[in-house]
């Protein structure tokens, strides 16, 4: 351990230390046993000082749970309520954009008594687990496929202590998912969708083709949409279910689909990448564009259930005229 960090430590425990001059004895914490990607972990039964990071802020935030500490999230915030806004605001930021940026001191300062890290398995070796495990219990639940942020929200309401709360979102998302999937059911039968994603690398002429499974399809599969395919070659995480591809190739990307879906940015503008496969001439070739079977779709960004409603209503709104036929 760093002379750096045990001096923070030290701090942090001055600070408890002085809050008494004859403090009460330490009472018993309750434990149990997680299971998390970095093996079995004691943790807290009632967590009361929760620090989080990547993919955990927004899912924490919304299931209230005690946390003091978050990294910073802001893809996330177009899609907070105004109330989870300004809990995001006020705590204090443990780390920035990227694993790499954790700052170890504030952590400790902060006095978790658990450590949630949400974050790609591949990142964790941006993270020194054992300088984190110095101050507190580590549970690292990171994402795998987009559509994975169902589980992964639960398991990680779940180490927070908040597994009501992680429920009663769910349960609101599958009502409204649920009166969707029978509103569109007439229109949706035998529809083939591609979708056109938010993040093309259009410096190397490509644009994201998406399918099943991934950021901006996986909710509208659950109202029915299908979205058929799949990718070329699998490389892991998203790549396993969205893919670079030259536009020179869209016509045959999207030869079979009787309807497109693209990405809007979440204040409903049309990003770069998505601008750039619009403004190709093979787009206006395509069968599902002639048919005028196009449909924008904002908030596909969405890992939480309560992001996820705006998920749906932006569905919602772009299908209505096409069920009103």
């Amino acid at each position: 351990m760093s002379l750096r960090l045990l001096g923070a430590l030290a701090v942090a425990f001055s600070l408890v230390a002085c809050g008494s001059s004859d403090p009460e004895p330490a009472q018993a914490v309750e434990t149990r046993v997680f299971k998390a990607d970095n093996g079995d972990i004691t943790v807290p039964k009632d967590p009361r000082r929760v620090v989080a990071t990547g993919y955990a802020v927004p899912v924490l935030i919304e299931a209230d749970a005690a946390l003091v500490g978050i990294s910073s999230w802001q893809r996330g915030i177009p899609m907070m309520s105004a109330a989870d806004k300004a809990t995001y605001e006020k705590l204090a930021k443990i780390a920035g954009e990227t694993a790499d940026s954790t700052d170890y001191e504030k952590i400790a300062l902060a006095r978790p008594d658990l450590i949630v890290i949400g974050v790609p398995k591949p990142v964790l070796g941006d993270i020194d687990l054992e300088r984190l495990e110095a101050i507190a219990p580590v549970v690292a639940i990171g994402p795998t496929l987009p559509s994975a942020w169902r589980e992964l929200s639960r398991r990680q309401s779940d180490a927070a202590g908040r597994s009501t709360n992680f429920d009663a979102a769910k349960t609101a998302y599958e009502q409204k998912v649920a009166k969707l999937k029978a509103k569109y059911a007439p229109v949706l039968r035998d529809v083939r969708f591609g979708h056109v994603g938010g993040y093309g690398e259009v410096a190397k002429g490509n644009f994201q083709h998406e399918f099943e499974g991934s950021w901006g399809t996986n909710v509208g599969t659950d109202i029915g949409m299908s979205y058929p395919g799949e990718v070329k070659k699998k490389g892991g995480g998203s790549l396993d279910v969205a893919e670079q591809t030259s536009i020179e190739l869209l016509p045959e990307s999207y030869a079979d689909a009787t309807a497109i879906t693209y990405t809007l940015e979440p204040d409903g503008s049309v990003g770069e990448a998505v601008r750039y496969v619009l403004a190709s001439p093979l787009w206006k070739s395509l069968p599902a564009v002639k048919a005028g079977k196009v449909f924008p779709v904002r908030f596909t960004q969405a890992a939480t259930y309560e992001s996820a409603l705006l998920t749906l209503d932006s569905l919602d709104q772009t299908l209505a005229p096409w069920a009103a036929g």
